[in-house]
């Protein structure tokens, strides 16, 4: 339905227009009234400046549309005659103006050419867009022309303004164009530049000039009682006082050269109200920029400045702070604060640098905990570099808090230990069992110093091995065995101190410990597993075999001693050396030691 009365709508109008054309052009004794005629478009086309073609001026003809015709002709040639026109004006401003005689290809810049040179003509200045078009197209004598014809506007107008007309000259040098740019912008001229006016009778401009003077004078006088310098005796307009009582009149900032020079006139009031009214302005300023215009208080004085001063140069407020503008409703100050502050955490954040404990306190209070949880996800993957961790899919908790605490050098809680375990993160040489054993060795060894209980050494020495740091396991074990009255504690420390030594790859030192440690305590396994992986290292594992049935028999699990061959063939270095190992085993019982195969394919795999 809407459609249908759109479309009539539309004839109507075109209807509308139809008549009105026709009678226009006199053609209200064609009958056909329809939209649709011949005579409608032909008329548009008239209308619109279109040239019709010979058929259809035929056309009208054969329909006795002979006042039309008519009135078409005398357009089309009306329209011819004008065309020529605007060429031959064109072609005039052209040469007037300095336009060379380019190809064929220039008149498609002629669209934006002519109405710059008509601006030109009509003495309009033109825009610095138009002058780099001029440039653009390599019009630079048009270009020279318009500054020139500019520089003689502008000085005709000077010597109006300052009456002196009378002097012929318009060069671009001219003495006068330099006195009369500096009267029109008020700066002195020279004694010179006087006697130049009046030697070439310029009365009424040296005249302009004096005025200029005697007014600079009254305003020096006022600026000095406005701004409490009258006791400075000099009244030249050449002092440099003049210069800053303007300056501090404009309100703009004294400088600190300037500073200097009040102080040394003892100006000392004259420096007090450039800096209030300095203060006043940055007052205002940041009540604007705190959305605290309806404040009344506009001194320097206020609490509100000072607050707002400090808010600029720490971004946080302080809790009188805070009181004092909730008493008073200005309740956006706090909130753009709060935004500012938080802002600046996040920066603190993306560069990589840590929330203190305040930060994050003041985070949890003003409820932005999305800030603690961005934080922690930075700090979290920068931990997880630290310490080698490469697995996307590890937790932010409770890891997160795990690696904290080592940083913190704080010892972890069983649970958190039992779940690094259960991710297999203190398996020997990753970085978090490192360095979870190093907090663990430097406890104990505490403990060891303040109690003095040697039961302690071998725990120790134990966790310093883990650590990756058998220097410090010997150098705890570096003890007097003749003080040492427990054998079995004798045997303990030998065999730890043994281990420290293979650490070491001094598999010598590492023998003559364990053989101390048999000596010691007979009956104790572990001198015969130290034993049997210092035969491995060597690569006798027909030796380490003997030595573990040793341990065997003074009471070692068997099922701890396979797991330490395991260990042991999994911890060789030497892909030779742990083929040999496996090999060994495999020959040995291979059902037993299947898992050996594993390490057998892979040194298979390397050898190819």
């Amino acid at each position: 339905m809407t459609t249908a009365i759109n479309t009539d709508k539309e004839y109507q109008n075109r209807l509308k227009h139809f008549t009105s054309l026709k009678s226009k052009y006199q053609a209200t004794k064609y009958n056909d009234s329809s939209p649709s005629s011949l005579l409608y478009l032909i008329l548009r086309k008239v209308d619109l400046g279109i040239e019709l073609t010979t058929l259809e001026f035929d056309w009208l003809r054969e329909q006795e549309l002979f006042e039309t015709v008519e009135i078409v002709c005398q357009q089309q040639q009306y329209k011819l005659e004008e065309l020529r026109k605007l060429e031959n004006e064109f072609s005039h401003l052209k040469s007037q103006y300095q336009v060379p005689k380019f190809a064929a290809a220039f008149q498609n810049i002629s669209i934006i050419l002519y109405p710059i040179l008509w601006k030109l003509h009509s003495e309009k200045i033109l825009t610095s867009s138009e002058i780099e078009w001029l440039k653009n197209n390599g019009l630079s004598a048009t270009v020279t022309l318009a500054n020139k014809m500019e520089f003689e506007r502008h000085f005709f107008i000077l010597k109006i303004k300052y009456q002196s007309t009378k002097y012929q000259g318009s060069s671009i040098n001219s003495p006068l164009y330099k006195i009369l740019k500096k009267l029109e912008i008020q700066e002195r001229i020279s004694d010179l530049e006087l006697d130049w006016l009046i030697k070439r009778e310029l009365f009424e401009t040296a005249d302009i000039f004096q005025q200029q003077e005697l007014k600079k004078e009254a305003q020096f006088a006022e600026l000095k009682e406005k701004y409490q310098a009258i006791k400075h005796p000099d009244l030249s307009l050449f002092s440099p006082l003049y210069l800053i009582l303007q300056n501090i009149d404009a309100k703009n900032n004294l400088s600190e050269s300037e500073i200097n020079w009040l102080e040394q006139q003892g100006l000392s009031e004259t420096i007090a109200i450039a800096q209030e009214l300095e203060q006043t302005r940055e007052f205002a300023a940041l009540k604007a920029k705190y959305k605290a215009t309806e404040y009344q208080d506009s001194t320097p004085k206020s609490h509100l400045y000072k607050i707002l001063k400090r808010l600029e140069l720490s971004n946080q407020l302080g809790e009188q702070d805070i009181n004092f503008l909730k008493k008073r409703k200005l309740t956006e100050i706090i909130e753009i604060a709060n935004e500012k502050y938080a802002s600046t955490l996040k920066s603190k954040i993306d560069f990589g640098e840590l929330l203190n404990e305040s930060e994050i306190e003041w985070l949890k209070n003003n409820r932005r905990e999305d800030i603690i949880v961005l934080a922690q996800q930075k700090h979290f993957a920068i931990l997880k570099r630290k310490y080698g961790l490469i697995d996307p899919s590890l937790p932010l908790e409770p890891f997160y808090a795990i690696m904290v605490k080592l940083e913190k050098k704080e010892r972890l809680d069983p649970k958190l230990v039992l779940q690094l375990m259960e991710e297999e993160l203190l398996s020997p040489g990753g970085k978090i069992a490192l360095a979870y054993y190093r907090l663990e060795a430097e406890f104990y060894e505490q403990e060891f110093h303040r109690t003095g209980h040697k039961w302690d050494i071998p725990t120790v020495s134990s966790y310093w091995r883990k650590a990756n740091e058998p220097e410090q396991a010997l150098k705890l074990t570096n003890l007097d065995f003749s003080q040492i009255r427990e054998s079995k504690l004798k045997s303990a420390i030998s065999v730890t101190r043994g281990a420290a030594f293979r650490d070491m790859d001094n598999l010598a030192d590492a023998e003559i410990c364990a053989k101390n440690a048999m000596e010691y305590h007979p009956d104790s396994y572990q001198p015969y597993t130290l034993m049997a992986a210092i035969a491995h290292d060597r690569g006798d594992y027909a030796k380490r075999d003997y030595w573990f049935e040793q341990a065997i028999k003074r009471g070692a699990k068997t099922e701890d001693i396979d797991d330490e061959r395991k260990r042991l063939v999994r911890s060789t270095k030497d892909e030779n050396k742990r083929h040999e190992a496996a090999k060994y085993l495999l020959k040995k019982d291979s059902q037993r030691y299947s898992w050996a195969k594993s390490y057998l394919k892979k040194s298979l795999d390397n050898g190819k």
